[in-house]
């Protein structure tokens, strides 16, 4: 349901239901949740979703999603992973609709293949989803797409999605992957203030990332790798 491998300090977690265009239901809502804080909890740096064969994911299973039970382990995963302290790179390949949009926007970066497609269409069978989703949109894709996909409930193709924001670049899982190694050579408690930040911490978490990067060893580490006209190497302290 959920594969996870590594590459050095960049782990990739593979939706693997094909057979429902990786459909979200509650057993992999859960699985993508525990797999990633496991992955962050042994060190990975920087993490990339993506999804086995035509599809990133096509929303929420219908067969299973009128429950509480679901819709907790679903937003439950989303607001996970925006509080893990790496970067989130989805790497869309093919349509992400619904719940797939959502997993969309709660990573932090998203590259998009040729087949990419988002949408929200909940207003096509009577659904909802939560503030944070329609507000994370707004604030990712502008007013303009968040108005057109949660109240005209289309669906946008990547170049569509390119212009506004809400891909940030163009590629295949490839090109994904090797953006997530480029990003795990950078610093970590860097990287943790800054998804912080963005994400819209409150105050005193900012202020706790702010000082523990001034802080660190990698400032050090910075400051003696320019000296001696090499690439830092950081460890995270």
């Amino acid at each position: 349901m959920l594969a996870s491998t590594r590459d050095g300090a960049v782990s990739l977690l593979t939706l693997q239901r094909p057979d429902r265009r990786n459909a979200l239901d509650l057993a992999l809502c859960r699985s993508i949740l525990e797999t990633a804080t496991a992955e962050v909890d042994a060190g990975q740096r920087v993490l990339v979703v993506t999804g086995e064969g035509s599809s990133f994911c096509s929303g929420a299973d219908l067969d299973g999603v009128y429950g509480g039970e679901f819709l907790e382990a679903l937003y439950g995963m989303l607001h996970g992973l925006t509080r893990l302290p790496v970067p989130v790179v989805a790497a869309v390949n093919g349509p992400a609709i619904g719940a797939g949009t959502q997993l969309a926007l709660a990573s932090d970066l998203r590259v998009a293949d040729d087949g990419a497609r988002f949408g929200v269409p909940t207003a096509r069978n009577g659904m909802a989803v939560d503030a944070w989703t329609i507000r994370t949109l707004a604030a990712v894709a502008g007013g303009g797409m968040a108005g057109r996909l949660m109240l005209g409930a289309e669906i946008v193709d990547r170049d569509a999605a390119l212009a506004c924001g809400l891909a940030d670049r163009v590629g295949t899982l490839d090109d994904a992957l090797a953006w997530a190694q480029e990003i795990a050579t950078l610093a970590p408690l860097a990287l943790a203030h800054s998804k912080n930040v963005l994400r819209g911490a409150d105050d005193t978490g900012v202020q706790r990332t702010f000082d523990a990067c001034w802080a660190s060893e990698d400032v050090r580490e910075a400051l003696s790798a320019r000296s001696e006209k090499r690439a830092p190497v950081f460890h995270g302290r």
